[in-house]
């Protein structure tokens, strides 16, 4: 493989600054099982107050921030509302089944976004012979919605068709603070429409590892129970609680320059023949595309030139922006894309 150009396959490449390092290696630490790590507790607070909640609990995985999540909220035998290309039902192993024991039933909606009458058609009557529906959940922004973002409006529609059947709203905000920069909406704005909230610090925030899940007292100190029942209580986690904070603290503002990277992606292979790229789907920092031939075998002569991509599907590419790309970086992927496709 030649020298890297752009690593675009996801925001999770990303490593953290030497500034975050340097905070990282300066946290004061405790022991987060028994409640005493400092950093830690800092960065509770610090989510608690941005999302409006009052409790909140530090995780190794957005996954496991949704899993524990969802176990709070639920009972075995229960059923969960989302959209068929969610996150948790297409990219966390099978975890609602397997850790919660509910089945999952499909709202339809372009870019992964449904709308109050559709997610009300998946409620199932009370009956002996159906499971219970009990939470709806929304992802935003939506990974494989090409990062779109969910309207506030519609988010509170559905929330308010949800209560009056009694049901609780789980949000993946794992990348919930791309929502907010390109909307304008505060995070307390989205968050106060639902029971649980999570949020990830290693993708575009550029933290090495870590999220977490926000919510009333009591879910979160279910939750708590079931972090540990799942593996995630961690020890002396200050020292990723402190990496999440600078980036709370310093890194979300400069999402937006993610956002222009994609456009600027977007707009690039717009131009060359065999792409095709739908740029009014471009709102947030992922790029969906579709090429003529096949999506595997271009990605792999990318790479040995430098850029890396993900082939979703036999003619799917996915590209995403992040801190370690800069607009010298999206032209020259650009340019290599043209020279391998041509």
């Amino acid at each position: 493989m030649g020298p890297l150009i752009a690593d675009l396959r996801s925001d999770t490449v990303t490593r953290p600054t030497a500034a975050m390092r340097e905070a990282m290696m300066r946290a004061p630490l405790g022991d987060d099982v028994l409640g005493d790590d400092p950093t830690v507790n800092a960065l509770c607070e610090k989510v608690c107050e941005l999302f409006g909640k009052e409790a909140a609990i530090f995780v190794p995985s957005g996954t496991m921030a949704n899993q524990v999540a969802l176990r709070a909220l639920t009972e075995p035998g229960d059923e969960i509302v989302c959209h068929e290309l969610s996150h948790i039902y297409q990219y966390e192993g099978g975890a609602p089944a397997a850790l919660s024991g509910c089945s999952v039933a499909f709202a339809a909606g372009a870019r992964g976004i449904f709308d109050a009458r559709t997610m009300e058609a998946c409620v199932r009557p009370i009956d002996d012979h159906d499971p219970v529906t009990k939470v709806v959940s929304i992802e935003n922004t939506h990974n494989r919605g090409g990062g779109s973002v969910w309207p506030v409006e519609k988010i509170a529609e559905v929330s308010a068709a949800a209560r009056a059947r009694g049901l609780k709203m789980h949000l993946d905000g794992a990348r919930i603070m791309n929502a907010v920069v390109a909307s304008g909406v505060s995070a307390a704005a989205y968050a106060r429409h639902f029971d649980t909230v999570t949020i990830c610090f290693s993708k575009g925030l550029g933290a090495p590892v870590g999220s977490a899940v926000a919510g009333d007292a009591g879910t979160i100190r279910r939750a708590k129970r079931f972090r540990k029942m799942f593996g995630g209580a961690m020890r002396q986690s200050g020292v990723l609680a402190g990496a999440a904070i600078y980036a709370l603290e310093r890194h979300v503002e400069r999402l937006a320059e993610d956002h222009a990277h994609a456009r600027r992606f977007a707009e690039g292979i717009a131009g060359v023949r065999g792409v095709r790229v739908d740029l009014g789907n471009v709102e947030t920092n992922i790029v969906y595309f579709e090429v003529d031939g096949d999506a595997g075998a271009l990605c792999g002569r990318l790479d040995a030139q430098g850029v890396r991509l993900l082939a979703l599907g036999p003619r799917t590419v996915r590209a995403v922006t992040h801190l370690d790309v800069d607009g010298e970086s999206i032209d020259r992927a650009v340019r290599a894309i043209a020279v391998a496709i041509g």
